[in-house]
């Protein structure tokens, strides 16, 4: 028996709902041909409309829905139903303010608790997000989450959680929006891909929005390839939208390239509002790429006002205040419940401005009420990689302050923006997660995986994929909030300084390096070569490796005579002129930015006998333990352990421990990572000798080989209370990932957040031999209460060897 036109039509929606639409379109077109009811037509032309909106035909999607509703002798419910059909068409096309009206007449016309009240109240709330009306949204949607629950319907329930964490992304708490996305994914992704690449194309917009630019473009190219492959156009166009969006930050030109493909195919669907929404981010990536011939003044003025008539009045407002950095023009007002960014926004284009302008004092004052605002959105999150990566979100204000201040030649106001830049994810204290066993098995299936797929790029393993996200996932949302660090001024500085030490606090601004050389009894501000410390630096990370590798044969001589010239130019460029004006200060405190990061300081022939560290900030060095600082430092105390494959490991770590009373060794199958970990948390003094690997897509999970595999950033991060000192002797792991805003991550990052005061370790590779006999003598110095960069120094003297290690935070 063949099924009624009813059934068939029940199959269609369940086939569109399910995003199977060719099947959808079958269904629909069999149960139009077995009906003269208009009612039940009419409800089958609003589900093929939905099918056309969906597969690229938004005009004739529209047509058939009017008609629809047109038909007299409509039931009060099916009018409802046609009415929401026509809403939701309006609203994927851009039409924000009429979808809002169509939508409320068909909910208005519905029972209260209802399933197709349910997912009408869905459509309307993702109106009310894109107008940025989270109040109404989050309305709607715990409506329909009330409804779904009460129906038992799971996978509605799931997206339904899934668009509240979109709405908590819109209001800037990406933690919550993240859980939420990721609780929801599994039941979606059961669904169909399609479901799961819906998903996923949300998910990229928070890891974008948190800084993660790179997990964020991955994914947005997947996805949009997935709705390509189902010819899905305008959820094509909506990821290549958003992609246009994570490049703006960091690749205008290919930003500006996405936006105009997504623009095209959004006019070609007739979705004005989506349109418009991709020509804003086209027009701002046009002026970031060439500012000097700006978009002309009717390109703003055309693509702002027809966002205003789709509804998106936050990103019209966005667009006026880019125009306003091309023609000068009154700023506009925003709302006080504007979204953080786009106040952001408002900052940076009244700081440019202004610096534009010459009015450095307006835009200092301008650049630092931003980061003063970035900060407070900082404060709310605690995980370290988000708080680095949401510095992405001032990097536009901090250069702008940092030239401002750098044309004032005042080393007090230098100073403090230099604090600034180093402040800029680390002002903020974060609260330690709390162990998790979940997050911990996780972590130890991605150590048997790194093992299985060794040889290989592991991080293109499905699995591997998987575990990574759930890890930074949890991580996220198991660390609460943190607290505001202080920041010293010049003169408290001053104050705190002893007459034998002088800070060097170096400045980037993208057109010169500056350092800012205090001490207890003056400052001064030194102007560096930049073209010449360039040309120093390009190659020295070659030089160094090679170095390192050749020991002997013809060679070895050669190298060596390449990497010492290059260091000795470094040194002439970058290190003399700042210590001619130290008066003869004995220890150093250096403060540098990303561009800086990778450099051998020890190695550098002005340091030789010089005790330095290297501060995240002199702020914390000041601040952490201030009164121990100058004093020896009793350590009770030691731990050691080796990884494999390390050819004289053993022989390091048993020579310093010999400087050590009742030293605790792990060699072997002994130095597993949790036998490591639970190690670190009874020692003063934590010593590992093991291959490093620095990761530089995401530096927490760096680590080293133990012999079950790595122990990662984020297992340092779950330690409870963290060594004083950590001696790495793991190549590589003291390099650091410059991030947004000249931040940097890295390994030694992780154990300074971890609560350690001071980490030795070296940016580069370096040979066995040379670490087995400078740590040795290293360990005698602090074993007897040395500070370690004392330590450091002292035995780079008495064994004659000058190595790149170094020490990090608060060396002495």
């Amino acid at each position: 028996m063949p099924l009624s036109a009813r059934e068939l039509h029940r199959r269609g929606v369940d086939a569109a709902n399910s995003r199977r639409f060719a099947q959808a379109r079958r269904a629909l077109a069999a149960a139009s041909a077995r009906t003269d009811d208009d009612d039940l037509r009419a409800r089958i032309d609003g589900t093929l409309a939905y099918v056309l909106a969906q597969t690229g035909e938004p005009a004739e999607a529209e047509r058939l829905s009017r008609e629809a509703l047109s038909r007299p002798g409509l039931s009060a419910e099916t009018v409802a139903l046609a009415n929401g059909q026509l809403g939701t068409l309006l609203m994927h096309g851009g039409r924000l303010d009429e979808a809002d009206e169509f939508l409320t007449r068909a909910i208005d016309g519905l029972d209260d608790g209802s399933i197709e009240s349910a997912n009408l109240l869905m459509s309307r709330a993702i109106v009310s997000m894109q107008r940025h009306r989270l109040d109404d949204c989050t309305a709607d949607l715990q409506r329909a989450v009330a409804a779904y629950d009460a129906h038992d319907q799971q996978e509605p329930l799931a997206e339904a959680r899934h668009n509240l964490g979109y709405a908590a992304l819109l209001g800037g708490d990406l933690v919550t929006a993240l859980g939420l996305m990721t609780s929801s994914r599994p039941i979606l992704a059961a669904t169909s891909d399609l479901a799961a690449a819906i998903s996923d194309l949300d998910r990229a917009e928070v890891l974008r929005d948190a800084g993660l630019t790179t997990e964020a473009e991955e994914l947005l190219g997947a996805v949009a390839s997935q709705f390509g492959a189902q010819r899905m156009r305008q959820a094509r166009g909506e990821a290549e939208f958003h992609l246009a969006r994570s490049l703006l930050r960091h690749d205008a030109s290919a930003a500006e390239r996405a936006a105009a493909t997504a623009s095209r195919r959004f006019t070609a669907l007739g979705s004005e509002g989506w349109a418009a929404r991709a020509e804003a981010v086209r027009l701002e990536a046009r002026l970031r790429a060439r500012p000097t011939t700006p978009p002309v003044a009717e390109d703003f003025t055309r693509t702002a006002a027809a966002l205003t008539r789709g509804g998106f009045r936050t990103e019209a407002a966005a667009l006026s205040l880019t125009a306003r950095l091309a023609d000068g023009g009154r700023m506009p007002r925003l709302t006080a419940d504007a979204p953080t960014p786009l106040r952001l926004r408002a900052h940076e284009v009244r700081a440019a401005r202004a610096s534009a302008a010459g009015r450095d004092a307006d835009a200092r004052r301008f650049a630092a009420e931003g980061l003063d605002l970035l900060t407070a959105w900082q404060l709310s999150f605690g995980a370290l990689d988000l708080q680095a990566s949401l510095a992405m979100h001032g990097t536009e204000l901090m250069f702008t302050g940092l030239a401002a201040a750098a044309r004032s030649r005042d080393p007090e106001v230098l100073f403090e923006w230099s604090e600034r830049a180093r402040h800029l994810s680390q002002q903020v204290a974060p609260v330690r997660p709390p162990h998790d066993a979940e997050l911990s098995s996780d972590l130890a299936e991605l150590r048997m995986l790194r093992a299985d797929l060794a040889g290989s790029d592991w991080t293109t393993d499905a699995r591997v994929r998987e575990l990574r996200d759930r890890v930074r996932d949890r991580q996220w949302s198991s660390t609460g909030a943190g607290e505001s660090r202080e920041r010293l001024n010049l003169l408290e500085t001053r104050a705190r300084l002893g007459d034998d030490t002088a800070i060097l606090a170096y400045v980037f601004t993208r057109e010169e390096l500056l350092c800012v050389v205090v001490t207890a009894s003056g400052s001064s501000i030194v102007e560096l070569s930049l073209p010449r410390i360039e040309a120093a630096l390009d190659g020295l990370r070659a030089d160094l490796d090679v170095a390192a590798l050749t020991h002997a044969g013809p060679m070895a001589s050669v190298v060596q005579r390449s990497l010492d010239e290059r260091l000795r130019l470094l040194d002439d460029a970058l290190l003399a002129p700042a210590r001619a004006a130290t008066g003869g200060a004995v220890r150093l405190a250096l403060t540098v930015p990303g561009i800086l990061g990778g450099i051998p300081w020890a190695m550098l022939p002005g340091m030789a006998g010089t005790p330095f560290t290297l501060a995240t900030s002199v702020s914390r060095w000041l601040g952490d333990d201030s009164d121990l600082r100058l004093t020896s430092v009793p350590r009770r105390q030691a731990g050691f352990a080796t990884g494999p494959r390390v050819a004289r490991a053993e022989e390091e770590v048993r020579r310093a421990a010999a400087a050590w009373s009742g030293a605790t060794i792990l060699t072997g199958d002994d130095a597993r990572v949790s036998a490591v970990t639970e190690l670190a948390t009874r020692v003063d003094v934590l010593h590992i000798a093991a291959h490093g690997r620095h990761a530089v897509d995401n530096p927490l999970f760096s680590g080293f080989e133990l012999v079950d595999g790595t122990l990662f950033g984020y297992d340092v991060d779950l330690i409870p209370r963290a060594p004083d000192t950590v001696v790495l002797s793991a190549c590589e792991l003291g390099r650091s990932s410059v991030r947004w805003g000249e931040e940097a991550l890295g390994m030694t990052r992780v154990w300074l957040h971890a609560g350690t005061r001071c980490v030795i370790a070296a940016p580069v590779i370096v040979p066995d031999d040379v670490a087995c006999e400078l740590l040795g003598a290293v360990h005698t110095e602090l074993a007897n209460g040395v500070a370690p960069a004392v330590a450091l120094a002292a035995a780079s003297e008495s064994t004659g060897v000058t190595a790149p290690f170094q020490c990090h935070g608060s060396g002495f």
